[in-house]
């Protein structure tokens, strides 16, 4: 693991240099373990850095104040949600991706042979194809009630579980659900095949 994680926190209140020691300590104690966690789920060094080091910000400026025995369960609860929130993320990312053609070059400057042999299908039929479709579904989505537009993005889109898909719009799960299979059944029936 690269140099430590955290550099000295240091309050605002000159008064409270206990808390800043103590908190200090806190966060010394728990950046290994917090990063070997942050690393397992994201596979990522970086990322897994990146996540530790945002959990332990945010910590020590929200929460610093609060009683040195909660700032363990809060700052794994923040350390969670920043991980999630870098899964979303690349999940997100990878949809969209998926949808670009893949224009990357080869770092031993070799040509392959299976790239240059001809497609099947002629390139520019495929990106037609791909093209109406996307905006076929961009259309479809446009004239969806607000709320079933939301819980179709926020589920299939983000990602989101149905429980946090219900607290990201205010309303019960059982309200998701039912705006999620509204949403579905008008996409189907609006675009048939293309979904």
């Amino acid at each position: 693991m690269p140099a430590a994680l955290h550099g000295d926190v240091d309050l605002t209140d000159p008064e409270d240099k206990t808390a800043s020691r103590a908190l200090n300590q806190f966060l010394a104690g728990v950046e290994l373990k917090a990063f070997k966690i942050a690393q397992a789920a994201l596979r990522h060094e970086d990322d897994a850095l990146d996540a530790v080091q945002d959990a332990m910000l945010q910590l020590a400026r929200a929460y610093a104040h609060r009683p040195a025995e909660e700032w363990k369960p809060l700052f794994y609860r923040i350390l969670e949600n920043r991980i999630r929130d870098m899964q979303r993320r690349r999940t997100v990312r990878g949809r969209v991706i998926a949808w670009l053609p893949y224009r990357g070059e080869d770092d031993d400057d070799e040509a392959d042979p299976i790239a240059q042999a001809p497609s099947p299908e002629p390139q520019p039929l495929k990106r037609l194809e791909l093209n109406e479709a996307i905006g076929a579904l961009e259309k479809a989505l446009t004239e969806l009630p607000r709320r079933q537009q939301q819980a179709f993005m926020l589920r299939t889109l983000e990602g989101l579980d149905v429980a946090q898909t219900a607290s990201a719009m205010g309303c019960s799960e059982g309200s998701v659900k039912t705006h999620y299979f509204r949403a579905v059944q008008a996409l189907r029936a609006q675009l048939g095949e293309l979904l």
